[in-house]
């Protein structure tokens, strides 16, 4: 079974699945951030980098939907596919930060890579406000998140908003992020790990 956690920069993905994986001794895949040769570049010059990065990101996350498929194994994903053809790469391209010819070169990939992979079983999607976004950002400490911008989280939240309204490929789960605090109250995890399991036991 494939699970996958999707939201905006600083949502809480990379903890949940960690906390998930843990919980329910599934396999989890991260997002490659920190072998990743175009971030820290990308965020100093995101009209320069901004094809590099969305092409990089692709090519990792197909090779980690092939990965999961032939694994056998239940895997839960840090971030999906369709969140950068779906929020990412058409946000850069309405900023003006990615030519219209890298965004159609970039789109007409995704969409052969999207009819050779299957949709998770389940996505769960962490939804935040940008004040709880900036504060996670914060928290974390990464330093080549401190030039994020707040229009640019509260132009992604939209997109992400608009994606999940219209979401159908599978199974999905709303968690609202700006409500609970799963990394430090065990009772909020609790009541996210009952939802999944009332998910997952639909799913057959």
């Amino acid at each position: 079974m494939h699970i996958a956690i999707a939201g905006n920069i600083g949502a809480g993905k990379t903890t949940l699945t960690a906390l998930l994986a843990k919980h329910y001794g599934w396999m989890p895949h991260y997002e490659d951030v920190d072998e990743n040769p175009y971030l820290n570049d990308f965020y100093e010059d995101m009209q320069r980098w901004s094809f590099n990065l969305q092409i990089y990101f692709l090519n990792s996350r197909f090779n980690q939907i092939l990965d999961i498929h032939n694994s056998g194994e239940t895997v839960i994903q840090d971030r999906t596919i369709y969140e950068d053809a779906e929020i990412f790469a058409p946000n850069l391209h309405a900023m003006g930060l990615m030519s219209t010819r890298d965004f159609k070169n970039y789109s007409s990939l995704f969409q052969l890579m999207s009819k050779l992979v299957k949709a998770p079983d389940l996505l769960i999607y962490l939804r935040a406000s940008v004040p709880t976004l900036v504060n996670q950002i914060q928290m974390r400490g990464r330093d080549y998140e401190n030039s994020i911008r707040i229009d640019y989280l509260k132009q992604l939240n939209e997109r992400y908003e608009a994606w999940i309204d219209r979401y159908q490929e599978g199974k999905l789960l709303i968690v609202n992020v700006d409500k609970i605090d799963f990394t430090q109250n065990p009772e909020d995890l609790s009541g996210i790990i009952d939802k999944i399991d009332a998910s997952i036991h639909g799913l057959f």
